[in-house]
């Protein structure tokens, strides 16, 4: 692993009154303006600047006044669960007399508006379909719920393919001709859009004018967790979405099942992060649509209960500890396929496949893998009928959805069909065809990259001087955010004497440091060691990467660091 310092502009920003090193680290993060640290909702970008929004607004108020029956459509990870009980919460709060959702289970009907869940949508008898987190490539879907009298609202943040559905209205900042400067959206975002716009033209058709108008801020707790959870970039907009929705949640005014998930977890949530967004409440709220159905994780979000979250809380809770045991076998799996291969014939793309492995874990086998071997990798599984699903995560420097599509055109008939971001795609092939595509996607991927790609590297934001392994700079650093993809938390590095180490839990390091010059003594926890290496009692000194943080233990503070790289030095 290489630890490399993070870039920095030539001249430093004028960023207000602010310590030099959070100067130094905005600036490193791209902030140009003291404007861009502002986090106050007047200071989101404009949902006029979307486009198809008034398009989209026009079916709703209609839908509004003639009270016909909404479906929402959702996706079921955590951005479409987020989104669909934002989409519902949200038409409800705004007046609309009839809405429902519906979530596709991934193992029978797949990914988007197909023309199967349009059948099934149908059974519920709906004017007006609205899709949250999908839709922008269900051509096929729009054109049959069209084809059946339906009107159509696309909501997605996904990049299109070169045709688009015919809907009667698509709002998606990806989408070709729209000007919304920020990308970045996820789909909870988007539908949030929708929904301020929507209530703006109400306002201004006088619904409010004898009630209180409706305060839809109270989603934004939804909001934050989805946008974190789905890893999108971290741009000024979404980070006001987030700092909001956190905001919410440290006051105690989240939703009861956002609350009843972090009880499970033992989290408190006036000292909530982004970071326990990602971690905590996103896995628990994803393993629902992982292994059985994701109705069960937006129902939690949906009620008002708390007896009732708390109880389908602890029934998340149990699905990501049985997701954990079947992630950890798929693993082994995993690297029992690649241990024998030396590090010079390796793939640089790499496709693994195992005819056992779970549908609903391989987008996460494939992270852990690329994290590991630090090069692109999609995982496979068996999805019936003779077709296999892959899910892929890409390093930085190479966008996978792209290269997908080239793989596509370049070789007819080898891909089924495939869509998704430049971190992430997914994919649908015939199994026959997987040799083929492996040998096609490595072959892309050792056109983009070079060997120097495919190492480890960290980006390290300095040393920290002796006199700043204090609370207060650990706590300054935790509420500077939100910290997330694109706008990383403060990672620093530096050589440190090891005291004390031992593991605890299965792999995990706890160490008693002094800093190099002995003054100082830390403690320190560095999370999934290799049990092969650690703990080394022959080790005094090593170099770390580590993140400054906040340990509470019994009421009382200490200064820890999150380690994220250990060798002995």
């Amino acid at each position: 692993m290489r630890i490399d310092p993070r870039p920095l502009p030539a001249v430093l920003p004028f960023l207000g009154e602010l310590p030099p090193l959070l100067t130094r680290l905005y600036a490193a993060r791209g902030v140009q303006s003291e404007a861009e640290l502002d986090k106050s909702l007047a200071r989101l970008i404009p949902y006029q600047q979307l486009k198809g929004i008034d398009a989209a607004v026009d079916l709703l108020v209609t839908a509004l006044e003639q009270r016909q029956r909404i479906l929402i459509v959702g996706d079921f990870d955590a951005d479409g669960a987020t989104a669909s009980t934002v989409g519902t919460l949200g038409l409800r709060l705004l007046g609309a007399a009839h809405v429902d959702y519906l979530v596709p289970n991934r193992f029978e009907y797949g990914y988007g508006l197909t023309p199967e869940i349009v059948a099934v949508a149908l059974q519920r008898e709906p004017q007006l379909l609205i899709t949250v987190d999908n839709g922008i490539s269900s051509v096929e879907g729009v054109a049959a719920a069209k084809a059946a009298g339906l009107q159509v609202l696309v909501t997605d943040h996904h990049l299109p393919g070169d045709e688009l559905p015919a809907a009667d209205a698509i709002v998606n900042p990806n989408q070709p001709g729209c000007e919304f400067p920020s990308k970045a959206l996820a789909g909870v975002g988007v539908i949030f859009y929708v929904l301020m716009a929507l209530r703006a033209r109400l306002r201004s058709l006088g619904w409010y004018e004898n009630k209180p108008q409706p305060n839809i801020g109270e989603l934004l707790d939804l909001v934050a967790l989805g946008s974190v959870a789905d890893v999108v970039p971290l741009d000024a907009n979404n980070r006001i979405l987030v700092h909001q929705g956190l905001e919410r949640i440290r006051a105690g005014r989240a939703r009861p099942g956002i609350k009843a998930i972090l009880e499970v977890a033992k989290r408190d949530a006036a000292r909530i992060t982004s970071t326990d967004l990602g971690f905590i409440l996103g896995p628990r709220l994803n393993a629902a649509g992982r292994l059985d159905d994701m109705s069960l994780g937006i129902e939690c979000l949906l009620t008002t209960d708390f007896a009732a979250a708390r109880e389908m809380a602890a029934q998340l809770d149990g699905m990501n500890q049985d997701r954990k045991s079947i992630e950890q076998g798929m693993q082994r799996e995993a690297l029992a396929q690649l241990k024998d291969l030396p590090v010079e014939s390796m793939p640089y793309g790499l496709c693994l496949f195992d005819p056992e492995w779970h549908q609903g874990v391989i987008g996460i086998l494939a992270s852990r893998m690329k994290e590991r071997y630090f090069r692109p990798t999609i995982a496979f599984a068996d999805a019936g009928d003779g077709l296999l699903k892959g899910s892929g995560r890409s390093v930085q420097g190479f966008h996978i959805r792209d290269a997908l599509a080239v793989v596509a055109s370049q070789h007819p008939n080898l891909i089924t069909k495939y869509g998704g971001h430049a971190m992430a795609a997914g994919l649908t092939l015939p199994e026959e065809n997987f040799p083929l595509f492996a040998e096609a996607f490595d072959a892309e991927v050792r056109r983009q990259l070079r060997e120097e790609d495919l190492t480890g590297r960290l980006l390290s934001d300095g040393t920290l001087a002796v006199e700043e392994f204090h609370l207060e700079l650990a706590r300054a650093l935790r509420h500077a955010g939100p910290w997330g993809q694109h706008f990383p938390e403060p990672l620093f590095h530096g050589v440190f004497q090891l005291v004390e180490q031992r593991v605890v839990g299965e792999r995990h390091l706890k160490v008693v440091l002094k800093s190099e010059c002995g003054s100082v003594k830390l403690d320190g926890i560095a999370f999934g060691v290799d049990r092969e290496v650690w703990p080394n009692p022959t080790v005094r000194w090593v170099e770390l990467a580590y993140k400054l943080d906040v340990n509470e233990f019994r009421g009382n503070e200490t200064v820890q660091l999150m380690i994220a790289h250990i060798e002995p030095r």
